[in-house]
């Protein structure tokens, strides 16, 4: 089989990792990859961005699978014209990515659909500002959440307690020509369950946690993400089941009765509240760091499962296997991320962070004058396996402080508290 991998991140150099696993291998292409996605696929000069550059390069290769990674390309209708041209295409299309792409919308469908999700206000306009902060935040002591409504790279969400913060934020936005969406703020940890689909069907994969914040304890502003882990030890038995009955398989059908099948990943941000499962936000792909730990966890092959999904094929006694062992991956990022990451610095160690049984994903990175450096805010992504969680972070930790990235930054406490709570419920079993 001959797979075109659209997309430079780390995102996509996880997803091409696993498929270079299959037995067999499939021939592997990317456009335009990034220097750790070259050591597996061979690369093409085609941009996230050139729509018309990814569509000759399918022409040229006739791929039997194109996987298209990164949301904008999505949202701006790359599988559509790609499928015009006659190609296979795992992601879906302009229409059915605006469930990403435009938030307001993704609350319209999950009324619809009768998915349970946050309270929310779309604000257009600064003197509605006040008022929907007051209908969605009655009580003075509760979280403001304010949301971007549109594309923001995981970067676009403010949560405070501070309402001037809260409000500078969104007339930030609506000065930039956006809109806002003003959220009831979600108790609860928060879990990641991708899902695929094929237009009709739906099969889940393994949930994750990933982390936001850019530093430890969830301090500092928010970010693509900094770290993850799966699987979930504390997670409620049948979750995944859950998800599907409430959350996809509504959402899915709703969008097949409005026309817009949705073929790909459905990416449900989750968060287990007090009142029960609520959808924080749907995603249109796999998501980055979440989608390093969940790949490296899973056992069967994924080349044949994407392809199902964009033939339509999938089925319902479709049975995914998974390791036992647990995966963390943590997040180096370049000095000023995410405000303001710098690039052009050099990146050494990786050889000796995979000596330590890690391996090293590359997000942002380049290559200068033959030597290897930081193109991006978050640069490598480090992933580690381990019997438990605490075996997987400490090798992951130690496989990330092997790497030289001068002025880089990176999480200490990725997977910390659920791996001393597993690790306490075992001691008190065994008691």
């Amino acid at each position: 089989m001959k797979i075109l991998i659209i997309g430079s991140g780390g995102r996509e150099h996880a997803i091409i990792r696993r498929l270079a696993a299959d037995s067999p291998a499939p021939e592997l292409h990317a456009a335009p990859g990034n220097p750790g996605i070259a050591q597996l696929a061979t690369c093409h000069d085609a941009a996230v961005t050139d729509l018309d550059a990814q569509v000759r390069l399918a022409d040229r290769l006739q791929p039997d699978l194109v996987v298209i990674g990164p949301e904008a390309p999505l949202v701006a209708g790359a599988a559509d014209r790609l499928r015009e041209a006659g190609h296979t295409v795992f992601g879906p299309s302009a229409a059915a990515a605006v469930l990403e792409g435009s938030k307001s919308w993704a609350k319209e469908i999950m009324a619809a659909a009768g998915v349970p999700t946050a309270a929310s206000v779309t604000v257009t306009a600064r003197e509605q500002l006040e008022p929907g902060l007051d209908r969605i935040n009655p009580l003075a002591d509760v979280p403001y959440v304010v949301k971007a409504d549109g594309l923001a790279a995981g970067k676009g969400v403010v949560v405070t307690e501070d309402r001037t913060a809260a409000i500078t934020h969104a007339v930030a936005v609506l000065t930039a020509g956006g809109s806002v969406v003003l959220e009831e703020f979600l108790d609860g940890p928060e879990v990641s369950l991708f899902c695929l689909s094929d237009g009709t069907r739906v099969v889940p994969l393994a949930p994750a946690q990933d982390f936001k914040r850019a530093l430890d304890d969830d301090e500092g502003p928010n970010t693509g993400g900094m770290g993850a882990y799966s699987p979930l030890p504390w997670a409620p038995e049948g979750l995944a089941e859950e998800v599907l009955e409430k959350v996809a398989r509504p959402t899915i059908a709703e969008l097949a009765s409005r026309g817009i099948p949705f073929v790909g990943v459905l990416y449900c941000g989750l968060a287990l509240t007090s009142r029960g499962m609520r959808v924080i936000e749907f995603n249109a792909r796999f998501g980055d760091p979440e989608t390093q730990v969940v790949l490296e966890r899973l056992a069967s092959p994924l080349a044949p499962l994407l392809l199902d999904a964009a033939r339509g094929e999938l089925t319902a006694e479709t049975d995914l296997a998974w390791s036992e062992d647990s995966a963390v991956t943590v997040v180096l990022a370049s000095a000023g991320y995410p405000a303001a990451a710098r690039s052009g610095d050099p990146i050494t160690g990786i050889d000796a962070a995979e000596q330590l049984g890690a391996h090293v994903i590359h997000a942002g990175t380049a290559t200068m004058d033959g030597a290897l450096v930081s193109a991006g805010g978050r640069v490598l992504s480090v992933v580690a396996t381990g019997e438990d969680l605490e075996a997987a972070r400490s090798r992951a930790l130690s496989a990330t402080e092997a790497i030289r990235l001068e002025g880089s930054h990176h999480r200490t406490d990725i997977a910390r508290r659920a791996a001393a709570d597993a690790q306490a419920a075992s001691e008190e079993m065994n008691a």
